[in-house]
């Protein structure tokens, strides 16, 4: 049997990018800042490999190895279309630079990952006018790697929308993997990215190929516990969240009542209007799919949800085991106790189906070597 791949792991949340990557792959090292999500991994994975602490308290010589991947999904505050867009000089985002201060660290010792991918929200792509983006192929490509990204939507393999940039990097010849031209999942947003680049690094560039993944068969009501298993809101809770929709919204409501058909909505609240005519409006989603989770310091991470069923309508939090399945999390993973904890930690994850396919389609046959196992466009 060949070894299994072996990979770190920054940034490690509650350890989604561990899951999806799968059973192939041998996690030599894992890192977190946050106490609640250490011990969230820790409960889920155990904790031998775990080194719980601030990226730029970590030395070179804390990383076993030489590992085929570091994976790094970086704090994404500062470069969210709903942050500060303070850039990758934020606070937050910063920490990137401490978890590439390790990598150059590993590339002096001669045992640099020969893999990385660095996940973040899709505002990375153009954040500070891509000039984040420059900085970060500038750093992989003075140490020799070639990099390309993606834009994948967890829509396509979950009901939840949840875009998500993946920035690859290699040293690898990555034989049957990458096109000479943008194909079909070289979204406007990486073309975008692409063409604000200095011609200098286009030169390391590389478009990843990726096959289209089969069609999405669920939607946001499979994902839900049954009516008999959550609390409901009270019936004036309700009545006030439909007198802030619009007349449309209500109308569609109101005949699906009628109709005795069921409908699972999530609703979110939002201000439209300016100056003295704003007004809070209540807006539903219609098309199956939650909108993307949120931690609990990241906008409103309980998505309110609207269930019309046998002429009723009535509303209720999500809970956090739904959010859990929306992530793709299996049900034995093992959620902190209490709603905000469990959110905090959901809120700020990977997909994990998402990571499984880049697995299997790039960052697999990269690393054996070999063509790519699906990557026809």
């Amino acid at each position: 049997m060949s070894r299994p791949f072996t990979f770190y792991e920054f940034f490690a949340g509650g350890g989604m990018a561990r899951l999806g990557l799968g059973r192939g792959w041998d996690c030599l090292f894992a890192n977190d800042f946050d106490t609640l999500k250490t011990a969230t991994y820790r409960d889920n994975f155990g904790g031998d490999h775990l080194h719980p602490g601030d990226v730029w308290a970590i030395d070179a010589g804390d990383l076993p190895g030489p590992a085929d991947l570091a994976w790094a999904s970086s704090p994404c505050q500062d470069v969210s279309l709903a942050g500060s867009r303070a850039g990758l000089g934020g606070a937050r985002s910063s920490a990137f630079w401490g978890f590439w201060r390790l990598i150059e660290a590993l590339d002096d010792q001669g045992r640099a990952p020969r893999v990385l991918v660095l996940e973040n929200v899709a505002g990375l792509l153009n954040s500070a006018g891509g000039a984040d983006f420059a900085a970060i192929g500038q750093a992989f490509a003075a140490r020799g790697y070639r990099f390309g990204a993606v834009e994948l939507n967890a829509s396509a393999f979950l009901p939840q929308s949840r875009a998500r940039a993946f920035i690859i990097a290699t040293r690898e010849a990555p034989y049957g993997l990458v096109s000479s031209v943008p194909g079909a999942v070289a979204t406007a947003a990486v073309r975008r990215a692409f063409d604000s680049l200095p011609e200098p690094l286009r030169r390391h560039w590389l478009w990843w190929r990726l096959a289209a993944p089969y069609a999405r068969n669920t939607t946001l009501a499979d994902a839900l516990e049954p009516d008999d298993a959550v609390a409901w809101r009270s019936k004036a809770q309700t009545a006030a969240l439909l007198g802030q929709m619009s007349p449309l919204h209500r109308e569609r409501l109101r005949k699906a009542a009628a109709n005795g058909e069921r409908i699972t909505a999530p609703v979110y609240r939002r201000v439209r209007g300016t100056g003295p005519g704003k007004i809070q409006r209540a807006e539903l989603r219609l098309d199956g799919l939650a909108g993307c989770l949120r931690t609990p310091g990241g906008g409103s991470s309980r998505q309110l949800l609207v269930i019309v069923d046998g002429g009723r309508t009535r509303s209720r939090l999500m809970t956090a085991r739904e959010g859990a399945r929306l992530m793709g999390l299996p049900e034995d993973y093992r959620l902190p106790a209490g709603a905000t904890a469990a959110w905090r930690v959901i809120g700020d994850g990977v997909a994990v189906p998402v990571v499984r396919q880049l697995a299997a389609q790039i960052l697999e046959p990269l690393i054996a070597g070999l063509p790519a196992i699906a990557a026809a466009e």
